[in-house]
């Protein structure tokens, strides 16, 4: 079925705007994969450092050409539950490889940090800057220029991101990324979020909340609710970088071995070596970008995504904006409900069809590109499927279910949960923002009320204990973006703005900083842009002044005298109490050049 002739107006306005970049991109990528098997124009001296611990026989291939060499970059550690599975990951590539008839090197690895831990704490200023830290990372474990091909070992919130903007900077070379699947279902995801309100009330103790928090996050794998970490994998198999299927199978079990075996037959399949060489840089292209963001609307993803996918496809040449995301949440209907969306988690997701059935139906619906390349070697219509262990061990593929096995977790096409996407862009004289719609209710979808100002999510907090957030107000939580302080995300402000909503008040958040990717019930426009570090309208704000947020007609604005709101001097702040301690010192550097948040908030692009 041919793509809605929205999507592709849409689509070919972001080709049009990207031809500066994009030509320019291709003929890089071109002129670096004309070169041949780059290892052949490394000196003996080279070649005997890259691959003196091989053995004789390893040795003996790659002083060659005709043996293709698989480059490993990998997110492991082992505090973390969902990179701690990569750990065996290596070796069994390894394997795969050597049986495949090719060999395979950890090229390097790449920091990984969880939100989840440093949520409300110093080091989750690190965390957005952490993004384009993992793709220098990963440059230098492959600028060895040793490999045919590379497989990417992540998972989490930045991880991919990250690793997509160096498979992207380094797109001369196939690329295969290799999930490593959501833990287990534990404690639900609508209960921990009762306790943790307890808790914030002060009806349950230290031991209450923490007992529920670790029968909740309980074992390997990403944590399961559709946060960033999720988000990514779904981006990666609706872009066609993950193998069909791949996404949400849990760790440690027979057929996620497979699965990962498999990948690196693939990845080794799609060198120059080969007949079906397929270049990253080449193979994703603005069709796969704008998969990624109808993946992202029809799902309810991550507002992160809002930024890392500008930032993703920019590394490919591609010029996304917001508007372009906005404008296809306005054709993309809502299919999934999951965490926070709803109460299912991934593995409810997963169950009920998942990726194969998501897919499948917006194929049918005609609102995906079907005729993109992917590293599987076919169009998205053999993403739709169901994905099994076969008899021998291998990877069996079915036809995804017609019908969706359980309606209130994954809905059809025809009857979607709601008609738009879950993302909506705003703007207005306070700049531009970013809200998260599918699991606000509508009747919070315009609020309007005065503002309350703070300069830090711990004032807001500290506020709310002592009772002074009364009434309906839009909490203006500023000097949280890029250049202020790494823009953190403000998860813990969730709980907080949820309990007054509860009590009946009417309650929003405007901020220049990031919600996490589970953000939920309160409406909250994120991301402002500009922010209030560089004298965005945000710094221009003064107590009491009536805000108007509308996500309906796309709006945010501060009502009243416009000339006279127009003629106020901004506010600054003192933030020096953010350039110090848990490291934050070493990304001073990063702060002083980062982008607004609309073009990714990036320190590589701009």
């Amino acid at each position: 079925m041919a793509v809605d002739s929205r999507i592709a107006a849409i689509t070919a306005r972001i080709v049009e705007r990207s031809k500066p970049y994009r030509e320019p991109y291709l003929e890089r990528v071109r002129n670096a994969a004309a070169k041949g098997v780059h290892r052949s124009i490394l000196g003996c001296g080279n070649l005997a450092h890259g691959f003196a611990v091989c053995s004789p026989s390893e040795k003996a291939a790659l002083a060659g050409d005709t043996v293709p060499n698989l480059g490993i970059i990998t997110s492991y550690n082992d505090m973390l539950s969902a990179h701690q599975p990569f750990e065996t990951y290596p070796a069994l590539i390894r394997q795969a490889a050597h049986e495949a008839g090719g060999i395979a090197q950890v090229a390097g690895g790449v920091p990984a940090m969880c939100d989840g831990v440093t949520q409300g704490q110093p080091g989750m200023e690190l965390s957005l800057f952490s993004r384009d830290l993992i793709a220098m990372a990963a440059g230098i474990g492959l600028s060895h220029n040793m490999f045919d091909s590379t497989v990417y070992l992540g998972v989490c919130d930045k991880i991919v991101p990250g690793l997509m903007i160096a498979a992207m900077t380094f797109g001369h070379l196939p690329a295969v990324f290799i999930p490593a699947g959501p833990m287990t279902t534990g404690l639900p995801n609508d209960e921990k979020a009762r306790v943790r309100q307890l808790y914030a009330e002060g009806k349950v103790g230290r031991d209450e909340l923490l007992e529920a928090e670790s029968k909740s996050y309980h074992g390997p794998g990403t944590c399961t609710f559709y946060g960033t970490a999720n988000s990514n994998q779904m981006l990666m198999e609706i872009m066609g970088f993950h193998l069909p299927g791949a996404s949400f199978i849990n760790p440690g079990t027979p057929l996620r071995d497979a699965l990962t075996k498999e990948a690196t037959r693939r990845a080794l399949a799609i060198t120059a070596l080969g007949n079906e060489f397929t270049p990253a840089g080449e193979m994703i292209d603005e069709r796969s970008i704008v998969n990624g963001v109808i993946g992202l609307h029809a799902t309810g993803g991550s507002t992160n995504h809002t930024m890392h996918l500008v930032a993703m496809a920019r590394a490919g040449g591609i010029a996304l904006t917001w508007q372009d995301i906005s404008e296809l949440s306005d054709i993309i209907p809502l299919l999934a409900r999951v965490y926070p969306n709803g109460l299912a988690d991934v593995n409810h997701f997963h169950a009920a069809g998942g990726m194969g059935y998501l897919i499948s139906q917006l194929l049918k619906g005609g609102l995906l590109h079907d005729d993109v390349r992917t590293v599987y070697g076919q169009g998205l219509d053999a993403y739709a499927i169901d994905v099994k262990l076969g008899a021998n061990g291998g990877v069996l593929r079915e036809p995804a279910p017609e019908h969706s096995h359980d309606p209130k977790v994954l809905a059809t096409v025809e009857h979607p949960f709601q008609h738009t996407g879950g993302l909506k862009m705003l703007s207005g004289n306070l700049g531009k923002a970013v809200i998260k719609t599918s699991a606000v209710k509508p009747e919070r979808h315009i609020i309007e009320a005065p503002a309350k100002i703070f300069h830090d999510q711990s004032e807001l907090q500290a506020a709310f204990k002592e009772g002074k957030l009364e009434g309906n107000f839009i909490a203006v939580v500023r000097f949280q973006g890029p250049k202020a302080n790494g823009m953190p995300e403000l998860h813990k402000l969730t709980t907080v703005l949820g309990i007054l909503q509860d009590r009946g008040q009417t309650v929003a958040l405007v901020t220049d900083g990031r919600m996490s990717g589970a953000s939920g019930k309160v409406p909250s426009a994120i991301h402002m842009t500009p922010e209030a570090k560089d004298g965005g309208p945000i710094a221009k704000v003064r107590e009491g002044d009536i805000i108007r947020l509308d996500a309906v007609a796309g709006t945010i604005e501060v009502l009243g005298d416009q000339q006279e709101f127009a003629a106020r001097e901004a506010v600054t702040a003192d933030l020096s109490h953010n350039e110090f301690g848990m490291g934050r010192e070493l990304f001073a550097p990063f702060r002083a050049i980062a982008g607004t948040a609309d073009h990714g908030a990036s320190v590589l692009f701009h």
